[in-house]
């Protein structure tokens, strides 16, 4: 339907939440549901296909109220299983009061249970395994951020006095330069509750509830010793005010400001990180909450080297340091999504290679089992069978016999038993045909912009 990749995930992760739902596993179909809206929010914000961006629209409507539905059943479910016997009693004026007081306090107590248990698919439980090694370049935003998220738990003598840690950190920069990947990377350092948040986390049809969900997100991180929320492309919740938008997007964003800001409550301790990828879209109010904002930049060449590299990893290659400074070199304008985009290329071409292969070769492998390697040294060798184009008896023959060059036979892929089939290792040939077909993401001209608004009001990651 579109080229659109966060449109295109959104469907894959609804088709799941669906087949949750049928199966009647509805926290879980409410989750997924729920990470479908996000992607859906933010790829309308990118699609430029009117007719493509109607449909997702009355889709994202139907999601939404079957989403709504599905948390009044979980509430009914909850409700039910907790539900106690009432008890007869009598009393006077003041035990119906102080019950009307007690069903008051409950009353509320189970409001913001409830609005908790909305944010718990919030929380990230598991690390996502991303070490601050495994993030190339961006050495000035990581040291904001370990500022920000470990030193003050590791050294807390470090921060006495007026010295504090950065409450506000803004991420920015072209899509793809790693700005979620970052967050991961915080996610697995940091010694603190992680609350990753997206707009279909906060936002409810029900008029005062997304409010209450911002304010609840707070009161539930400062619960913590020490907490992080990060909310990715904080833009589609946080945009610029103005005359035309509706009174519950003023709202919501009005809680932010007073979340945010921590007028009367204690805040020490809360790290709130945001990404976006139009900050000038931000409203001022928003903007300067982040009391650092930083600009993730594509990667230069030494870090696109070592991205190359990281996304290789141990799969079998040969390439040597200068293979990977000449991938670097070629690749200039790629972000990291771009690189990791290429070099998944290049995995598959030894697939591919094994696919289009008319002939493999015999050989005798570890413990002297034998294998079977696609015939790529001689391609255009006029002794291989795959040169024959007659069906004569004496070429017949020939085919059905090993090459007299290099011992090929004539057979596909398929015919190839599983066990036997020995995979070309990655080589820099492999890189250099996918590196001629291969296109970067990011229009230059883009570019101009972010540096306009890190001159203003950025500086450099």
């Amino acid at each position: 339907m579109t080229s659109n990749t966060f449109i295109a995930q959104g469907i894959t992760i609804v088709k799941e939440a669906i087949s949750a739902d049928d199966a009647q596993n509805y926290e879980e179909a409410l989750t997924k549901y729920k990470r479908a809206l996000g992607y859906f929010m933010t790829g309308l914000k990118h699609e430029k296909n009117p007719s493509v961006k109607k449909t997702i629209v009355e889709r994202v409507e139907g999601y939404m109220m079957r989403a709504e539905q599905l948390k009044q059943v979980i509430e009914e479910q909850k409700g039910s299983a907790s539900s106690a016997p009432k008890g007869d009693g009598g009393g006077g004026g003041g035990a119906a009061a102080s019950l009307s007081k007690d069903k008051k306090a409950g009353d509320e107590d189970k409001e913001s249970s409830k609005l908790k248990s909305q944010l718990e698919s919030a929380i990230v439980t598991e690390k996502p395994n991303v070490q601050w090694d495994d993030v190339a370049g961006l050495y000035q935003a990581k040291e904001a951020l370990k500022e920000a998220v470990i030193l003050p738990r590791k050294f807390p003598q470090l921060f006495v006095g007026k010295r504090r840690p950065w409450a506000g950190i803004l991420l920015y920069g072209p899509p793809g330069t790693g700005k979620s990947y970052l967050a991961k990377a915080v996610a697995t350092e940091a010694d603190a509750k992680f609350f990753a948040i997206s707009s279909s986390d906060l936002m409810s049809k029900w008029q005062g509830e997304s409010e209450k969900l911002v304010k609840s997100l707070f009161t539930m991180a400062r619960d913590e010793e020490h907490a992080i929320i990060f909310i990715d492309e904080i833009d589609s919740m946080c945009g610029s005010r103005s005359e035309g938008e509706s009174e519950s997007s003023r709202r919501v964003k009005t809680e932010f400001l007073v979340q945010m800001q921590g007028v009367g409550k204690g805040s020490n301790g809360i790290l709130v990180l945001g990404a976006t990828n139009v900050p000038w879209e931000l409203d001022p109010a928003i903007r300067r909450r982040f009391e650092k904002r930083i600009y993730i930049p594509l990667p230069d060449a030494p870090a696109r080297s070592y991205m190359a590299k990281l996304h290789l990893g141990d799969t079998p290659n040969s390439l040597q340091d200068p293979d990977f400074e000449s991938i670097g070199e070629r690749t200039d304008g790629f972000s990291g999504s771009d690189i990791a985009v290429m070099v998944r290329e290049a995995l598959m071409e030894p697939l591919r290679v094994c696919q289009h292969a008319k002939q493999f070769i015999k050989f005798e492998g570890e413990a002297g089992k034998t294998m079977l390697a696609p015939c790529v040294k001689y391609p255009n060798c006029s002794y291989c069978p795959m040169q024959l184009t007659t069906n004569t008896p004496e070429q017949t023959r020939l085919l059905k016999e090993p090459c007299t060059r290099c011992g090929a036979q004539r057979m596909s892929l398929y015919d190839v038993p599983s066990d036997q089939l020995y995979v070309p290792t990655v080589d820099m040939n492999m890189f250099d045909s996918v590196l001629q077909r291969a296109k970067r993401s990011v229009d230059p001209d883009e570019l101009t912009r972010f540096v306009e608004w890190t001159t203003e009001f950025g500086m450099e990651g």
